[in-house]
């Protein structure tokens, strides 16, 4: 199988870090790992391991040279001068072993322990091999301070007892120790340094989150990094922007509406006061939905971005709004865990689900409000009617403020195209969204998706 750049620049990018955090630790630990993954190699290939070699060298010709002259002159006399030399002057212990013969096999060593102990036996074995014209048998594993180094010799076997440090370098684990204890604190620091420049980004993304949801971001401050505040303020500023804009939208259409209030009054009490006549009845229908157009056109520019967060249960807030719709005319029916809480503006979610509602009642005969937990967090309301639904090439258009998908635009039906907008909003304040899909009554299924 051919891996091509591509296929492994996205099986890396699976497999890396997703967060900021993960990241730069990834970007500060791993050169540090490596180097000191490098500087260890080196150590051990080109400084340990010839220390080592020199060392088993040097070992080796002392051993030689006890066992040359322990053979020229086998006697006790000349035996007991070797030894105290030895031990003297090249801290050997030598015994003679009269009778006995070489061991056949080495002893076990654990497994653990044959990376290390590899390069050590085959040094000795390579530097004995070398200066030895006589079989030899060595343990580097028997004794925890000692090497057992035994040489056939004639009588017997001449067992020399050396310290460690004669037949290899013993501070290589102290070298090793230091690397990992220098990699375990930069690690540390870095985690520290990055994980607080992590914060102030966190902050601000938390900052934007809340105020896109409506809630109050006013205690957000900028932090961190020359960047981040850079970051933050321009936020600041741009929250500063937006919250002037839709307070400027809200008193421009408060004023808008209270001015046409004022002729829609005299108008109410001039055909109150008129002769009662079909005229007179089509007339007070248009002031009616005149005074209807005005408070949606209102609604949709003020929203409720000044309500107040609650934890409510949604049962409870969908029968409230299944209420209002059944004393229309609307056949409604409620399927909600009673214990089904979630953290929402109600005034808000209620005008959604009531402009949802009344939206199905008009074109269905019977609705549907569903409320349930949704498998990645949140919950979800789903409304679903029985009526002739909408194409799904259209899902979007039916979401546009004033839009209306009847061709002719009819005024004589209720409405001016804001409900499903004015929905959209509501739930787009939340953090979550709202959908368009064929309901399995028949009709159009409308769903609420809400964040955790």
């Amino acid at each position: 199988m051919r891996f091509s750049p591509r296929i492994v620049g996205r099986w890396m990018k699976r497999r890396l870090p997703t967060t900021l955090f993960g990241r730069s630790l990834l970007i500060i630990v791993l050169p540090i790992a490596l180097m000191q993954i490098a500087v260890t190699y080196v150590f051990f290939d080109a400084h340990w391991k010839t220390v080592t070699s020199r060392l088993s060298e040097g070992l080796a010709g002392d051993i030689a040279w006890a066992v040359e002259s322990y053979k020229e002159d086998p006697s006790p006399g000349a035996f007991a001068k070797i030894s105290q030399r030895a031990q003297e002057s090249m801290s050997l212990s030598i015994a003679l072993q009269k009778g006995r013969k070489l061991p056949v096999t080495r002893r076990d060593i654990p497994v653990f322990s044959e990376p290390f102990h590899a390069p050590i036996d085959r040094s000795l074995q390579l530097a004995l091999s070398d200066r030895l014209d006589d079989p030899f048998w060595f343990d580097t594993t028997r004794y925890p301070a000692y090497v057992d180094i035994r040489v056939a010799a004639p009588g017997g076997v001449l067992r020399f007892l050396a310290p460690r440090d004669r037949a290899f370098a013993t501070q290589g684990h102290i070298f090793v120790l230091w690397m990992t204890v220098a990699t375990v604190l930069l690690t540390a620091i870095a985690i520290l340094f990055i994980r607080n420049q992590v914060r102030a980004i966190e902050r601000l993304a938390n900052a934007a989150e809340a105020f896109g949801r409506g809630g109050d971001a006013s205690t957000f401050k900028p932090h961190g990094a020359r960047e981040v505040r850079r970051a933050a303020t321009a936020f600041l500023a741009m929250r500063s922007r937006i919250q002037r804009h839709i307070e400027q939208r809200t008193n421009l259409l408060a004023s808008v509406s209270h001015d046409l209030r004022t002729p829609l009054t005299r108008l109410k009490l001039a055909l109150a006061l008129a002769e009662p006549s079909k005229r007179t009845a089509e007339m007070k229908g248009d002031v009616a939905e005149m005074e209807h157009m005005i408070d949606e056109y209102l609604a949709f520019a003020r929203g409720e971005g000044g309500e107040a967060v609650e934890i409510v249960r949604l049962r409870d807030l969908i029968e409230e709004v299944s209420e209002g719709a059944v004393r229309a005319g609307a056949q409604v029916s409620v399927e909600a865990d009673p214990e089904l809480i979630a953290e929402v503006r109600p005034n808000a979610l209620k005008r959604a689900l009531a402009n949802l509602v009344m939206n199905a009642a008009v074109h269905g005969e019977h609705v549907t409000v569903a409320a349930q937990p949704r498998p990645q967090g949140g919950v979800e309301i789903l409304v679903d009617d029985d009526g002739p639904g909408i194409p799904e090439d259209r899902y979007e258009e039916a979401f546009k403020a004033f839009g209306r998908l009847d061709e002719a635009r009819n005024q004589n039906v209720k409405g001016v195209g804001l409900g499903l907008a004015i929905a959209r909003d509501v739930a787009r304040g939340h953090g979550g969204d709202i959908t368009l899909d064929r309901s399995p009554l028949g009709g159009l299924r409308a769903v609420i998706r809400l964040p955790g």
